[in-house]
């Protein structure tokens, strides 16, 4: 078959993606939902939008680097169907003429998209928990950046910038909502209106609530938001928020406990709880600083034994696990937190550039954490329709996907009307091979081919 334009990309492995992406009709949804308030002079303004969004998932760090990496591979314009890429300034100027209303319909669609696309609304809440991570990072930002103030940035004192809350779905490391505030926010004064959103993103009835668990570190720890979480129904799993509180119920532990996993920390059960509204477990966790003295935290959960030990991916068992089984798969749960939404705010910031890309405005800065999530959020289900056909694909995490898989160099094929007909793979790798045997699977053979480079 002849081919009328072969372009040499940088992207292969983005194309595909792009490919994917077109046949899902996920930017379609989103162009066919957004009004942005500029005029058309050569780009549409929602096409400014998606070069924006091709930018993000090349894995760039930064704006101006549009100017001498995507506006000169016009292989991947063609692949999400662009003809040229727009000059950066005018992407950032478009984003700046991003208004409250266009920041609302960005939140609409990108709800729609994961009720349509994702695993985590269609959770099985039968067969098993639906567990919530809910977590806020700081993004640093310029002094004269709106919202930007001096607040809690970890191990960075004296700096400026904004914060983001985010609520993920950790079994499948879908973002269900983020929300971005000013510098001197708390993850403590902003948890209820995350978790308020997530749940009218994923539709909750009473009985999926009580199969959804809440684990948040010990920003959740107030007696007046376990109270409320319990109130509601939701399972949680979280951390007492006063350091006094948590020695004074640490002394009531009849006998401590060394972890097998951690040799200097020691857990206890706490015989005299404190009183929430409904029955909770509640375990002591000591471990000494550097001069030697106990450092004393308190963990709190509704969860029955069962289910703690499913947490903490322990083997199940048909009895009902011991005093000591149980104690440890609490304190193991509570720790797999950290492979969940750190993990996940880690990887949107080393993979997709989160941190890096800052805009003055607060509502342009808020539309490019909006199109993050969208791009990681499509990478997720990208890689679970890969993974349902090589389940090999399910270890690449967010950042080897896009550094090892996106950045694949390769030929694209153009028929006349510019569409992608061929993607050619360079060099021959196992990578590449693996892409090719899973990517072919995912088209019908006519509309989209797949082949590795021959020297």
């Amino acid at each position: 078959m002849k081919y009328n334009y072969t372009h040499d990309t940088q992207y292969a492995g983005l194309a595909t993606f792009a490919a994917w992406l077109q046949r899902k009709g996920i930017w379609q949804d989103v162009a066919d939902n957004l009004v942005i308030k500029q005029k058309t002079v050569k780009h549409r303004p929602i096409d400014k939008l998606l070069d924006v969004f091709i930018h993000i998932l090349t894995g760039e760090q930064r704006m101006v680097t549009m100017n001498t990496g995507l506006r000169c591979d016009e292989g991947l314009q063609r692949a999400f169907g662009r003809e040229t890429c727009v000059e950066q300034s005018l992407a950032s100027t478009t984003l700046d003429r991003c208004d409250e209303d266009t920041v609302s319909q960005m939140y609409t669609v990108s709800k729609e998209l994961l009720r349509k696309h994702g695993a985590s609304y269609r959770h099985n809440y039968k067969r098993q928990w639906q567990v919530l991570d809910v977590d806020m990072t700081g993004l640093l930002a310029g002094r004269q950046a709106e919202g930007s103030e001096k607040g809690y940035f970890a191990n960075r004192r004296g700096v400026r910038g904004r914060q983001l809350g985010r609520v993920l779905a950790s079994k499948y490391g879908e973002v269900v909502y983020e929300q971005l505030y000013s510098g001197r926010a708390h993850l403590e004064s902003k948890l209820e209106e995350l978790i308020i959103a997530a749940d009218d993103v994923l539709t909750l009835s009473d009985e999926q609530r009580q199969r959804t668990l809440l684990r948040i570190d010990g920003a959740g720890g107030s007696d007046r938001f376990i109270n409320w979480v319990l109130a509601r129904g939701f399972g949680i799993l979280t951390k007492v928020h006063s350091w006094k509180r948590s020695r004074n119920l640490a002394a009531s532990v009849n006998k401590w406990h060394v972890d097998p996993r951690d040799d200097g920390r020691e857990v206890g059960w706490v015989t005299t709880p404190h009183p929430y509204i409904r029955a909770t477990r509640q375990l002591a966790v000591r471990k000494r600083n550097k001069k030697g003295k106990w450092l004393y935290s308190v963990l709190v959960t509704n969860l029955p034994p069962q289910s703690l030990r499913w947490l903490a991916q322990q083997p199940t068992q048909r009895q009902l696990p011991t005093t000591n089984q149980t104690m440890w798969a609490f304190l193991h749960a509570y720790d797999r937190r950290g492979g969940g939404v750190e993990t996940s705010i880690r990887e949107s910031k080393q993979a997709l550039g989160l941190n890096q890309r800052n805009k003055r405005g607060f509502v342009a800065q808020q539309m490019l954490v909006l199109l993050t999530q969208l791009a990681q959020n499509t990478l997720i289900w990208f890689r679970q329709a890969m993974t349902d056909v090589d389940p090999r694909w399910r270890f690449f995490g967010l950042l080897r996907l896009v550094r090892d898989f996106l950045k694949m160099r390769g030929l694209l094929d153009v028929d006349n009307p510019g569409h992608v007909k061929r993607i050619i793979i360079k060099p021959r790798t196992s990578m590449a091979v693996r892409w090719k045997n899973s990517s072919q699977h995912l088209f019908p053979s006519d509309e989209l081919s797949f082949c590795l480079y021959e020297t």
